[in-house]
């Protein structure tokens, strides 16, 4: 079995890729810019908005399965298109195809959480971005997997959430945290197993791994700063809501079914980010 990591030079492509190389399956890995720096992976240029590229590294790598975590943000040719063409391409192939998506699909003006059967109100638009690539994964290949997700941290700087709260108390970067934003962190270890684990089953539809604390996202800094052994109270607040963002955005992911289907446990920020500052 040959998988072919799409965006695997990215935060959570490149954990993806590490966790396969690891467990010793034969894998492969896209980069936009740079190759990244995992010792014995074969790497390919792609661009999800040229469909030569995609038929190029398809052709070559011959995969069986490809997990799609390009990251494109906003940019709609890259993120919408390109998950469009991707899911198109695979289906036409026989590929296997799992396609992360995120809770940015969602507006947060539910007052419940949001389960696998919850459909997309974006209000942003990265989230209408993704909610376009997703349905169209849905409607194209009805073996595909959708597995939304929300902020990915890791264990050290690498993530943008934790790179901005290194910023922020060091005063090389504007904004602030907001008190009114709300979602369920996961760590990048976690999900990129939980991935591994939908890639290799044959497990189809919509799945959300997320972590079971909900929490704002000044909390979440506060947490990260306490881990890193920073000053939390050189956070800045402020509420989404006076921002003239769409705002605030409580999207809590329910991934309690997902989790029954999975051996993989998916940690709340609260304790991995205490592990990880006891373990220092």
């Amino acid at each position: 079995m040959t998988v072919l990591i799409v965006g695997g030079s990215g935060f959570l492509g490149a954990e993806l890729a590490r966790q396969g190389r690891a467990a010793g399956l034969e894998t492969a890995a896209t980069f936009h810019s740079h190759p990244g720096e995992i010792a014995g992976l074969t790497w390919h240029r792609l661009d999800l908005r040229n469909p030569a590229s995609l038929r190029g590294v398809l052709d070559a790598v011959s995969p069986t399965a490809v997990v799609n975590a390009s990251s494109g943000g906003s940019e709609w040719a890259v993120t919408a298109e390109g998950g469009m063409r991707l899911a198109q391409a695979a289906a036409q192939r026989g590929i296997r195809l799992v396609h992360v998506s995120s809770d940015a699909v969602f507006s947060g003006r539910r007052h419940d959480l949001y389960d696998e059967t919850c459909l997309p109100d974006p209000v942003t638009p990265y989230g209408a971005a993704k909610a376009a690539a997703e349905t169209a994964v849905r409607l194209l290949d009805v073996g595909a997997v959708v597995a939304r997700t929300s902020l990915i941290i890791g264990d050290g700087r690498r993530s943008e959430h934790e790179r901005m709260v290194h910023a922020l108390v060091a005063g090389t970067r504007d904004g602030a945290l907001f008190s009114d934003d709300v979602r369920c962190p996961v760590h990048v270890g976690d999900l990129a197993a939980a991935l591994w684990e939908l890639t290799l089953s044959d497990a189809a539809g919509v799945f959300h791994l997320a972590g079971p604390d909900a929490v704002t996202r000044h909390e979440l800094g506060t947490l990260i700063a306490q881990r890193d052994g920073l000053d939390a109270s050189l956070l800045p607040t402020g509420r989404r809501a006076d921002s003239g963002l769409p705002g605030g955005l409580r999207v809590r992911l329910d991934s309690r079914v997902t989790q029954e289907y999975l051996a993989t446990r998916l940690r709340g920020a609260r304790e991995f980010l205490r592990q990880q500052n006891r373990d220092r």
